[in-house]
């Protein structure tokens, strides 16, 4: 198949060099066809936060729609931080999939697994299950006490006991 380099960010020419940042396309792609960027092997990564944000960890990736850039953060809760743990786990698994034999970012998959999992088991000390499941985990049932972790009333309340 013949290939061509496409840029996923924009640069000036002079600059233009293969750090990762391209995808690789068909040649003759038609108009109006979709078609994702093959993911190369050890490619560069955002940090979890931006990636969350970004909805890719992986640049070459990024592919922003219209140039529009999301580059807010999320607010800084135990639950944002823990489905930026689960994003990152999702994007890494993914990654592997075809990707099987990067040690890298196997290490990688396996730390954030590590302070997911970590991260899971404080946030449910503090406050309470995030699954059903994670009920049984529990002195008795407290799975439809409030506030839900998703309940924004819950998440204002820990912002301010950090």
């Amino acid at each position: 198949m013949e290939v061509r380099m496409q840029p996923m960010v924009r640069q000036r020419e002079t600059e233009e060099k293969d750090d990762g940042r391209f995808g690789i396309l068909p040649a003759r792609a038609p108009l109006a066809n979709p078609y994702v960027p093959f993911q190369r092997n050890n490619p560069p990564t955002y940090p979890a936060k931006k990636g969350v944000v970004r909805g890719t960890l992986f640049p070459g990736l990024d592919l922003p729609f219209m140039g529009m850039v999301n580059e807010a953060p999320l607010p800084e809760t135990h639950l944002h931080e823990l489905q930026t743990l689960g994003f990152a786990l999702v994007e890494l698994g993914e990654y592997l999939d075809t990707h099987p034999d990067d040690a890298e970012a196997f290490e990688m998959f396996r730390s954030y697994a590590d302070l997911y999992k970590k991260g899971r088991a404080e946030y449910e000390k503090l406050h309470g299950p995030l699954t059903q499941g994670g009920a049984a985990n529990a002195e008795s049932y407290t799975w439809l006490q409030d506030p839900w972790p998703w309940d924004f009333a819950a998440n204002t309340q820990m912002r301010k006991e950090d």
